[in-house]
């Protein structure tokens, strides 16, 4: 049985976010079980790109500073950071930490934000697909690390969550190689989850208070949860969290490969919930993007026939050109390179796309959708 604690949290008042951090700890047996006096702890956040707090795109700075603050009361040395979308360099993360109001409460409370833009190989005896993973150096820098993850959805993963976030700890650029090695979601998924077997989180933290629906994890709209969860098994916290928002959690690809590796149970039979009652936060009308494919045909039908189920039911990215301004950013950050600028406008070439939509993801107008064939969405619900 694993502890899993979830706290109600109406907003994002400092004080309020401070408490339910605090009963989250308490419940998980006391911050001293995991983190000594001078340990040096990175807080590995989702700063995904520049974004608002009010967007839901990234850990509120609320919440980010409650955790911080409690820690450094304790007497640990606290590094915030992230790899965000995008270069990897030191006026990008100045920018994200400035965008994301992270720079102004690292210097309320005397923590320290990575800059550190150099990579480390570590190994990962425990992986899978991934027995080595080029990682952000500050990674081995630090005592302790504590994922800090938001309570988003995704169009390739459908659900962003504790397991996801430490794909931030990919250095840089690097994070697209994964993307073109490994384009389908199967693969993906087991390689996510060895990441986060490779970044061994002491603690994983969920801003739920304000999650996102939708075309997560950066087009999508905020929508209201009201949940702070905590757990020392991120994976354990992920079938909390896909709950809430009325999923089934093993239909999320990352749950379903850590049942598969015997992580989780993918349901509540291993769980200990500690604090609310999950049934105070069930949304039913969350808006999830469907993404399930044709993996449950394989063995049912000749390969010919999949194949042609699988052309039809693609989906694929489709670019707003009146919303666009020509930054290119999707362009430049795209895995396999199949999109061109011409006249200013994104334009790509779908016979070589791997449908990662890292286009969408990083585009910061919100002007990349993705089409879901009316055949995958049918399926979806079976």
């Amino acid at each position: 049985m694993k502890k899993v604690s979830l706290i109600r949290c109406e907003d994002y008042d400092y004080r309020e976010v401070k408490a339910s951090i605090e009963r989250s700890l308490q419940h998980l047996g006391g911050i001293e079980k995991y983190i000594q006096p001078g340990d040096k702890v990175l807080l590995k956040l989702n700063l995904l790109m520049k974004k608002r707090p009010q967007d839901a795109v990234t850990t509120h700075p609320s919440f980010a500073k409650a955790l911080a603050e409690i820690l450094i009361s304790y007497g640990a040395e606290v590094i915030i950071g992230d790899s965000p979308g995008g270069p990897f360099n030191e006026g990008a993360l100045r920018g994200v930490y400035k965008a994301c109001g992270m720079d102004e409460i690292a210097k309320e409370i005397g923590a320290a934000l990575n800059y550190n833009t150099n990579a480390v190989e570590i190994k990962n005896e425990k992986g899978l697909l991934l027995k080595k993973i080029t990682a952000i150096e500050v990674l081995k820098e630090v005592d302790k690390v504590i994922s800090v993850s938001k309570l988003k959805t995704h169009g390739m993963m459908m659900f962003t969550g504790a397991v996801k976030n430490m794909f931030g700890i990919v250095a840089g650029l690097e994070k697209a190689e994964y993307h073109v090695r490994m384009p389908n979601n199967t693969d993906f998924s087991n390689a996510l989850v060895d990441i986060c077997l490779a970044s061994e989180p002491v603690l994983s933290f969920m801003d739920g208070i304000v999650g996102m629906e939708g075309a997560g994890p950066s087009a999508g709209n905020p929508r209201k949860l009201g949940a702070v969860i905590a757990s020392e098994s991120p994976y354990h916290l992920d079938v909390v969290a896909s709950s809430i928002i009325g999923l089934t959690p093993v239909k999320v690809p990352t749950i379903q490969r850590c049942v598969e590796r015997g992580l989780c149970k993918g349901n509540f039979q291993d769980i200990e919930l500690l604090g609310d009652a999950v049934e105070g936060f069930i949304v039913k009308d969350f808006i999830i993007p469907e993404i399930r494919g044709l993996d449950l045909l394989e063995g049912k039908l000749p390969k010919f026939l999949r194949d042609i189920l699988n052309e039809l039911m693609q989906p694929k990215p489709i670019f707003l050109h009146d919303k666009c301004v020509g930054c290119s950013d999707c362009a430049e950050n795209c895995p396999p390179r199949v999109i061109e600028m011409k006249d200013r406008k994104p334009n790509v070439r779908l016979d070589e796309c791997i449908r990662c939509f890292c286009c969408q993801e990083l585009c910061p107008l919100k002007a990349v959708e993705i089409h879901r064939p009316l055949l995958m969405k049918l399926l979806a619900k079976l």
